[in-house]
């Protein structure tokens, strides 16, 4: 197994690249949409690299959004399994009550932001959301799943229905990167 986490890529090394995508723009049909795709990567997130204004805000949209495209995949939908899946069990009380309460964390992100999954210095799970560019780093966390709830995530498609974005995004998520993460992390 491939235990090179996503946040140790290339791409975080100064000067910054856009991380190419490992699936084309329409892959993520019907649940994302190929000109959101293609607008999200290739303009939202190249501007984080491309624009020098404070380094919180562009160093974190542009490390924020290099986990979000490894976090999706077009063979995405399912549960996780495995030592994921038994922690998920533990800490939240099933795979069920884990989806309600990271709904929560996305839906109740009052403006911009990011709904995470991270692992404590502990090794435990947690669920949160932080504001505009910000993520569980600064809090000691190491994020393993992350959902981008900016409008340009989801207006094309979705409009102003950030919970039906939410729902469809489920389908596409990455489990297996999701679980090679949690597996380095917590050895």
């Amino acid at each position: 197994m491939n235990k090179l986490l996503l946040y140790q890529t290339a791409h975080m090394d100064y000067p910054y690249t856009l991380p190419p995508l490992d699936h084309a723009y329409d892959a993520l049909e019907p649940h994302i949409d190929e000109q959101t795709m293609q607008l999200h990567h290739d303009k939202h997130h190249q501007a984080y690299i491309d624009i020098r204004t404070p380094l919180q805000s562009n160093g974190g949209g542009h490390f924020n959004h290099a986990l979000f495209w490894g976090f999706m995949t077009p063979r995405g939908d399912g549960e996780p399994e495995g030592k994921l899946a038994r922690a998920i069990t533990k800490t939240f009380g099933g795979f069920a009550q884990f989806k309600e309460e990271f709904d929560a964390a996305a839906k109740n992100r009052s403006g911009s932001g990011w709904a995470w999954l991270s692992v404590t210095s502990t090794g435990d799970l947690e669920i949160g959301s932080t504001a505009n560019q910000n993520n569980p780093l600064s809090n000691g966390q190491l994020p393993i799943l992350g959902l981008d709830v900016w409008e340009h995530a989801y207006y094309l498609k979705y409009h102003n229905k950030r919970p039906e974005y939410i729902t469809h995004w489920w389908h596409v998520v990455n489990w297996k990167k999701v679980q090679e993460q949690f597996e380095y992390i917590t050895g």
